[in-house]
């Protein structure tokens, strides 16, 4: 994750000199980073705290009016729907022969569960985001059913709870009480920077997941939506049906791939990758490695975060386009590297996330409105100054 630092013009006014109409509404622009300290295990007891809302839309903003034509990226990729039939049919034509037709010594069944299975399922976990979306078909309903599609091979009904949390995420990133992402309290307080302790909590990582959104769903007393009833009941019949075809053995063989898929994998390390804080004022990191070639570019976090409405596919596009922004952020280039530095850097721990408070968060959207009318007149005597 390499160091950059924007270059200065020597011709530009100190921002403590400027006058008031020449500064900017929000101090963070243009990258949109913030002032704040992260949060170091057994310094900090409380995760690190903003004043701000998060920085995607306000960033998004100045991109598309720097380079308005990004809007051509906005679309769906048919394409994705194509490789979740694929991976359904390896994935189950593989649990058909450990349980009918071979019964594998046990390192065998391991490993083709972690290099191939738990490999798959990473990227069923990148279609189930995609049709979360509404990135793959342009009809919503249509996404709802490649989700429940892509979900048949994950023996848990995972697709619509995690449509439903993800499109949260979004909307509320850091804020407290309405982030699902955020760890709980004793996942910051017990674990800290220990190694053993954070090596343990990504093998049990997979749980974490279904437990946060049950503290969640708990805390606001809400209840099961039509579409997690539907996906229950579905995974539940799907579960059924390969148990008869396939067996036990066969539908051992998928719950192990689900679990490594999301535990101990250089796949599942992009869940560290998207927003534990491992530089001050960032809370956001891209993934440019050669991963992201398999993964369906799961790692362009930044840009899909900017950019909600550009499928996978054009990602890389969108960076290329605004290397004046993406390039000048940190962000990893090995997925190995981030495990490796999660659990045994002392200074990172699950308390290593950004929050902010939902009044901090509001007021800073207030500004959106003098925000572009700042840029437009940027803008304007930009090309003023070139006539």
């Amino acid at each position: 994750m390499p160091p950059f630092v924007e270059p200065v013009d020597k011709d530009a006014v100190p921002v403590s000199r400027q006058k008031p109409e020449q500064q900017h509404p929000d101090y963070r622009y243009p990258l949109y980073l913030g002032r704040w300290k992260r949060s170091i295990p057994y310094v900090h007891d409380d995760f690190a705290r903003d004043d701000m809302d998060e920085p995607h839309l306000k960033r998004k903003h100045t991109i598309l009016r720097e380079y308005p034509e990004i809007e051509k990226l906005y679309g769906t990729d048919i394409r994705t729907l194509y490789v979740a039939i694929a991976i359904n049919a390896v994935q189950l034509g593989i649990a058909y022969y450990f349980g009918r037709v071979y019964k594998p010594p046990l390192p065998v069944f391991l490993g083709v569960a972690y290099l191939i299975g738990a490999t798959l399922t990473g990227v069923i976990g990148v279609i189930i985001h995609e049709a979360c979306h509404c990135l793959i078909t342009k009809n919503k309903i249509m996404n709802r059913y490649i989700g429940l599609l892509a979900n048949i091979c994950l023996p848990v009904p995972i697709s619509q709870s995690f449509r439903r949390y993800h499109i949260q995420h979004h909307s509320w990133q850091g804020v407290e009480g309405l982030d699902p992402d955020l760890p709980l309290e004793w996942e910051m307080t017990l674990i800290r920077g220990n190694a053993f302790a954070k090596l343990l909590w990504i093998l049990i990582y997979p749980f974490m997941y279904v437990i946060r959104g049950a503290v969640m769903q708990a805390d606001r007393s809400l209840t099961l939506s039509k579409w997690e009833v539907i996906n229950l009941v579905f995974s539940v019949t799907m579960d059924t049906l390969i148990y008869l075809t396939c067996g036990g053995r066969g539908l051992a063989y998928l719950f192990l791939s689900l679990y490594f898929g999301y535990s101990l994998h250089p796949g599942a390390a992009h869940f560290i990758q998207e927003h534990y804080t491992f530089d001050d004022g960032q809370e956001t990191y891209s993934y440019y490695g050669i991963l992201n070639i398999p993964f369906m570019n799961i790692g362009y976090h930044n840009e899909h975060h900017d950019f909600q409405k550009i499928p996978w596919s054009k990602l890389p596009k969108l960076r290329s386009t605004a290397r004046e922004y993406y390039d000048k952020l940190s962000y990893h280039t090995s997925w190995i590297m981030v495990h490796w530095m999660f659990i045994f850097q002392s200074t990172l721990g699950p308390q290593s996330r950004l929050v902010r408070t939902y009044n901090d968060f509001k007021q800073g959207r207030s500004i959106l409105g003098k925000m572009r009318v700042y840029e437009e007149k940027q803008i304007q005597q930009r090309k003023d100054a070139k006539k």
